[in-house]
């Protein structure tokens, strides 16, 4: 099972997200935990991941994330503005599962 971590300023749009990308993985069969948390909580769920989803509006800490993450082999990326904002759950967890 792939645990993904999406991460943003407070948690709550990813949430949304999150729903979506639950629903299409059900649809398709597909082993996977979800979870969304803001940016302060990235140090309580850092261990608890197989890789780490960022909202867009938090693209700025890209680098002090993968700083924190790389040397624990988790790969972090910047969800697509678009897919994000049009809530294309399929689209993220797609990408999730790529990284």
């Amino acid at each position: 099972m792939k645990r993904i971590l999406l991460c943003c300023a407070a948690g709550m749009s990813t949430s949304m997200l999150v729903a979506r990308m639950q629903k299409y993985a059900s649809e398709n069969h597909l082993a996977v935990e979800i979870n969304a948390i803001s940016i302060n909580e990235l140090e309580d769920h850092i261990h608890h991941c197989d890789c780490c989803l960022l909202g867009p509006q938090i693209k700025y800490k890209l680098s002090d994330i993968e700083e924190k993450l790389s040397p624990l082999n988790i790969p972090v990326a910047v969800i697509n503005t678009m897919d994000y904002g049009m809530m294309r759950g399929d689209k993220v967890l797609e990408s999730a599962l790529a990284m």
